[in-house]
């Protein structure tokens, strides 16, 4: 790990334990809209988010005050999370794992946590990772990939030769 790379996640781990403590209640338990999973698209760009968002949603969890479960079931699903996003092949497929994963995963121990009904939970926690993933996270996406030279985040994509109709060669990003 270089400097660059750590200097990343630190950042992306503070922006997102501040945003989260800041949100207080509204960003944790058993209805949550925790905006700062705006973040969890970072890695499909850049592979220094996921150490970014695991850190940053541990501190998070730990000033969260919902417990050990919270800290480290909710870590391990943001890691997991984080690494499938950084493996998709597509921005749908990226906001899909952290949505899912939260909505199943957290629900498992909110559940015991709040003794409300699993299924209950799913809808809840689905919602709100829908809002902050899918309705603020997605545009947030476009606008990365639209950016991502400039950000520094094109180490993600693959520089693809194509040939125009009139045989011509292109460099443009490939966006997968």
């Amino acid at each position: 790990m270089n400097t660059k790379y750590l200097t990343r996640a630190a950042i992306i781990a503070a922006i997102y334990a501040i945003g989260t403590y800041l949100l207080g209640s509204f960003g944790s338990g058993p209805i949550q809209v925790r905006i700062t999973e705006v973040l969890a698209v970072l890695p499909f760009f850049d592979a220094s988010a996921i150490l970014g968002v695991t850190v940053g949603c541990f501190i998070a969890n730990i000033l969260g005050g919902l417990g050990p479960w919270d800290v480290f079931g909710g870590t391990f699903i943001t890691f997991i999370a984080a690494i499938l996003t950084n493996k998709s092949k597509s921005k749908l497929g990226a906001i899909s794992w952290p949505i899912l994963l939260n909505a199943f995963g957290v629900s498992a121990y909110l559940s015991v946590i709040f003794k409300l009904p699993y299924w209950y939970n799913v809808v809840t926690i689905f919602i709100g990772q829908f809002i902050s993933i899918g309705v603020l996270g997605y545009p947030f996406m476009l606008y990365l990939e639209k950016n991502a030279q400039f950000l520094g985040l094109d180490n993600r994509k693959e520089y693809d030769v194509k040939l125009d109709s009139a045989g011509e060669t292109d460099s443009k990003i490939d966006a997968k």
